[in-house]
């Protein structure tokens, strides 16, 4: 049975049919739990993430969808429609055998392709990353936000991924009696999927801090250029501001040949041949 956004009367189906405990059927009714498996007497409860389309290829969000497996059923509820469960149903339409494997393979089945559409959307966080990464080396001044913004949606990858290989590792385990050595295996390599996509949530975590760092030293070498053309700036009109202050540009300057109007230019001379010589000497340091 699949529930989809369910209603009160339908959640209540839960209770009187089936009897499920009262906690659990409350997590049922959460928009928000983080992957778990609790054993109850008679079935498990098992909450996993899988990838909310709705939210478009520019933003990384999940969507919790609960199991209740029983000995000869397995009862599904998400909040919306859901890709994976949608696809099987799809299958089940055209291959009655499917639903012969028991509700264990049928949960098999759902994880498996759940798990499947990460790799789509992993591959388009890479694909931010990567853009990303050019944008540091420029310091652009919009790449903070987005930095930001990546680093929130890693952060909820990781808090999903990491309790839900947990979850897949325990079914591959055979920690509960109602996985069979087969379906075990089955759900091993689900695992292998899952622990690599963990990897790789933890692989993007610090290429986004590098990314940040990055961008913040590239924004600081700019601003050290400028201060350094500041500095050479304002050193040139040092000495200047030296020489008129000592001796005016309205006075007779003593030893220096012809009047007022011509030392006025042999001073005029001197200013621009002290910037020259400065601007020779800071060009041989390699400061400009």
């Amino acid at each position: 049975m699949d529930l989809a956004a369910p209603t009160d009367d339908e959640f209540r189906l839960l209770s009187e049919v089936f009897g499920f405990h009262p906690l659990a059927v409350d997590d049922a009714r959460s928009s928000l739990q983080y992957p778990k498996v609790e054993p109850y007497p008679g079935y498990l409860y098992i909450v996993l993430h899988g990838i909310d389309v709705s939210k478009g290829k520019t933003q990384f969000a999940t969507r919790d969808v609960d199991f209740f497996l029983g000995r000869n059923y397995l009862v599904t509820i998400h909040d919306g429609d859901s890709r994976s469960i949608g696809h099987l149903r799809e299958l089940c339409d055209q291959h009655e055998r499917i639903l012969g494997e028991g509700p264990v393979a049928l949960l098999h089945r759902i994880v498996d392709t759940m798990v499947d559409n990460y790799r789509p959307a992993l591959e388009q966080l890479e694909t931010r990353l990567d853009k990303l990464e050019t944008l540091a080396f420029t310091g652009h001044e919009q790449i903070v936000p987005q930095i930001i913004r990546l680093k929130r949606e890693l952060g909820t990858l990781r808090r999903v991924i990491m309790p839900q290989r947990d979850v897949i590792g325990r079914l591959a385990r055979r920690e509960f009696a109602a996985i069979s050595d087969e379906m075990a295996f089955r759900f091993r390599d689900v695992y292998d999927h899952m622990a690599r996509y963990a990897d790789e949530a933890m692989l993007f975590q610090d290429r986004v801090t590098g990314i940040h760092e990055i961008n913040l030293a590239t924004v600081s070498n700019r601003l050290n250029r400028v201060m350094k053309v500041l500095t050479v700036m304002s050193t040139i009109f040092l000495p200047l501001t030296v020489l008129t202050g000592m001796w005016g540009m309205n006075i007779t300057i003593p030893h220096f040949p012809g009047g007022p109007e011509v030392q006025f230019w042999w001073l005029s001379g001197l200013m621009v041949a002290v910037i020259v010589a400065m601007l020779a000497v800071f060009r041989r340091l390699k400061w400009i």
